[in-house]
């Protein structure tokens, strides 16, 4: 059971044990240092680039476990060394994810089938294979790191949209499942983030708004969701009453975001 003081989960003295995806750059590296500034918090933490996970882990003071999440043995033998390295897995922060902007037309092929295994499909796996462990234990968190273009579409980001639409629907359809289990499943959207995300897509963000936060405010709304089981959060918190729009009166929202872009 988590408690409500933010320090994980009442377990004695023992610390709670977190895995985070994408912990070498970004909102993953963000998240680490978030938690283990707290002090409180045993941290796994998983990434493709060796270099960079390995100086996270040791700002972090976490246990790199380099994998790429899309490939199914390299996912499967993640899950098992987490469970290794921590005894059991109390948290899951699926920070690992990747971008492609352009019209649809024009997108390759490999670039959605790319975008739909590291967005998507490899959360839905990696997921399954630590979800067990929390419901036996009758504990845990999983906390997916969604978008708010999953909540109301991006003009030239069509399957960059449809993976974190799929990701919002993956965890309604799980809290359902869940609901009597004492795990919980939280969505954390946040707009424009100001990291390496936008480069490594190979097209910079352009629109004014909303304007890029820094990763540390994503990090704090993934720290909130893994103390109080919070199902969703924004960041910022305003870009919810799109979401909202959308959902309401999804004509009204269609006809003011093609005309304001």
């Amino acid at each position: 059971m988590f408690d409500s003081s933010g320090r994980g989960l009442v377990r004695g003295s023992q610390r709670p044990v977190a895995l985070i995806t994408g912990a070498s750059s970004g909102i993953g590296t963000a998240v680490a240092e978030q938690l283990a500034a707290e002090g409180n918090w045993r941290l796994l933490l998983n990434g493709r680039d060796e270099d960079r996970l390995a100086d996270v882990a040791v700002r972090t003071r976490g246990t790199p476990l380099p994998a790429d999440v899309t490939d199914p043995q390299a996912r499967a033998r993640l899950a098992r060394e987490a469970l290794a390295h921590g005894g059991r897995v109390d948290a899951l922060v699926a920070g690992a994810g990747i971008g492609w902007a352009g019209p649809f037309s024009g997108m390759p092929l490999e670039a959605i089938d790319r975008l739909l295994a590291v967005n998507l499909s490899a959360v839905l796996h990696l997921v399954r294979l630590l979800l067990p462990g929390m419901v036996a234990r009758r504990t845990g968190r999983v906390v997916l790191i969604g978008s708010v273009a999953g909540s109301v579409g991006v003009r030239e980001e069509a399957v960059y949209s449809a993976t974190k639409g799929g990701l919002m629907a993956f965890a309604d359809s799980l809290r359902y499942e869940l609901s009597s289990s004492g795990v919980r499943v939280s969505m954390v959207m946040p707009g424009p983030v100001d990291t390496p995300f936008f480069g490594r897509r190979g097209v910079p963000y352009r629109r004014s708004r909303p304007r890029p936060v820094p990763p540390g405010r994503v990090a704090d709304a993934v720290r909130e969701a893994l103390v109080s089981g919070r199902p969703d959060a924004y960041v910022p918190g305003w870009l919810g009453v799109p979401a909202r729009l959308h959902g309401a009166a999804p004509g009204v929202f269609r006809s003011l975001a093609q005309r304001f872009g």
